[in-house]
């Protein structure tokens, strides 16, 4: 089985969650910036990016690069995390429906957030989902 976690991160907050899943699935990390490999060659996969502007996916680099993966995520179990400064989690809600609508199995069927930099808890939350990324 093989693992990815890709991130985006501008503040580090959620490339401090992206390292805490890796570490625990066993997983290749990637930025997404670095990341040149086929989303068809991995089994999981988790994706991480924080909330920006109006509760929406970073739109420079993150947001282009997973409309480029999405239509090959059908069937894949996938986890999604970022963390977020304001609102209340909606860019997570939209981006859970649009696995979904994908056909992904999302695990627990929601994504994991964090506000502003990741609390212990929230990195032992981080870890329990790279655990289960990793089953």
């Amino acid at each position: 089985m093989k693992t990815a976690v890709i991130y985006w991160s501008g503040t580090g907050n959620t490339e401090k969650m992206a390292q805490a899943i890796a570490d625990a699935a066993g997983a290749e990390l990637y930025s997404v910036s670095d990341f040149n490999g086929n989303i068809a060659d991995y089994d999981r996969v988790a994706f991480g990016c924080p909330a920006m502007g109006a509760e929406v996916l970073e739109e420079d680099e993150f947001e282009p690069f997973f409309t480029g993966v999405e239509g090959q995520l059908s069937g894949k179990t996938i986890a999604l995390f970022g963390s977020y400064g304001w609102g209340d989690g909606e860019w997570m809600r939209n981006w859970v429906d649009r696995c979904n609508a994908a056909g992904a199995v999302v695990i627990d069927g929601e994504g994991l957030i964090a506000n502003e930099t990741p609390s212990d808890d929230d990195l032992a939350a981080c870890k329990a989902l790279g655990e289960k990324l990793a089953q």
